[in-house]
């Protein structure tokens, strides 16, 4: 939630040019998506990660991996989409994979998020990454089947690495697990191949509940 703190900005912004200090405005509310944590932990358990964190994290898993995309994809692209599709969490929060009731207003609350944010920025610019937002939540073209593929799989890596996570704390089976992040194989069935894996394995530790 917006608060009158958060939402201040430096006087000083208002002594440059118009477009520069849309542009830092924008910048500096940027900066409060470090604050938004999400489910899953850093991978040496000791907390959780920010959304901030996230989507680094996803910007590089895409500058490494993109070779494993099912279709040619533009790698700038599509860390563009990754670096601002949680940006609006800021003002939503983040809602977790398994948290059935955040899920039934998640879409709204991030309209009404997305809108206030990319419109912090110059037309041109806020419309242009106003259009990345969306077509990563649409998931129609190989960019963003990738980057939500990319996305899904991130968690993943995680919940194993320190044995549960999300997994544990939401009861989590194995069919559930494959129903939720299946889409994976849209953008990578050869990524999807390697989080069966990962299933199978966690599956065999305790750390996810075998299917029903």
């Amino acid at each position: 939630m917006v608060t009158d703190k958060a939402s201040a900005h430096p006087s000083w912004l208002s002594l440059i040019d118009s477009r520069l200090s849309a542009q830092l405005r924008f910048l500096i509310e940027a900066d409060r998506l470090k604050t938004v944590l999400r489910g899953s932990r850093i991978s040496d358990g000791s907390r959780k990660e920010n959304t901030a964190e996230h989507s680094w994290h996803l910007t590089l898993f895409a500058t490494v991996l993109s070779e494993w995309a099912i279709a040619p994809v533009d790698v700038l692209r599509v860390t563009q989409m990754l670096i601002v599709h949680d940006l609006v969490e800021i003002d939503s929060g983040d809602t977790p994979l398994f948290d059935t009731a955040g899920a039934a207003t998640q879409a709204a609350r991030e309209r009404v998020a997305a809108e206030r944010l990319f419109g912090l920025l110059p037309d041109d610019q806020g419309n242009r990454l106003h259009t990345l937002w969306l077509e990563f939540e649409a998931a129609t073209t190989a960019d963003a089947r990738f980057a939500k593929a990319l996305d899904r799989l991130q968690p993943i890596l995680l919940n194993h690495i320190v044995g549960g996570g999300t997994w544990i704390d939401y009861d989590v089976d194995e069919t559930r697990e494959r129903s939720m992040t299946c889409r994976i194989a849209e953008g990578s069935p050869v990524l999807w191949k390697a989080a069966e894996a990962v299933f199978a394995e966690a599956v065999q530790m305790g750390w996810l509940r075998p299917a029903p």
